[in-house]
């Protein structure tokens, strides 16, 4: 397995299969141009088998925190470590960006998160609800 950072729309366009919807043009040209935002793909035999993005996020009387905002591992490679190992890559990309912490928000009920990011060495900070305002039909991204 071979873990890289994206840098060009064209590799995240070519794991198209791993994210949850095809990935467009102009939105992953605009996150990989933005600063903090991070992508790596983990390849099996030079096949894209998964990813992680990561944010980076400053506040005055804090510094700066990664998150992890979403990971994901093609079906056909999955319970290999591949998740376990993009969470660890990501975490040592925070601390040599000097960030002072990462976090994700995960589901009780997701297992097979839970156990992922536990086993990249990730400890239960307690419960806490998200809330979320969605704006349908609107498409101000574009």
């Amino acid at each position: 397995m071979d873990i890289r950072r994206a840098t060009t729309a064209t590799e995240l366009l070519a794991a198209g299969h791993l994210f949850d919807t095809p990935p467009r043009e102009t939105w992953a040209t605009r996150f990989l141009a933005a600063d903090g935002h991070l992508m790596l793909i983990a390849y099996v035999d030079g096949v894209p088998a998964g990813f992680v993005s990561g944010i980076e996020m400053l506040h005055p009387d804090k510094g700066t925190e990664m998150c992890l905002y979403e990971l994901g591992v093609d079906e056909a490679f999955r319970r290999r470590g591949i998740g376990a190992a993009l969470t660890r890559a990501l975490v040592d990309t925070a601390r040599e960006r000097g960030c002072y912490d990462l976090w994700v928000g995960v589901e009780r009920d997701n297992e097979a998160a839970l156990a992922t990011y536990r086993a990249a060495g990730a400890a239960d900070d307690g419960d806490f609800a998200m809330l979320t305002w969605e704006f349908a039909g609107e498409d101000a991204s574009e």
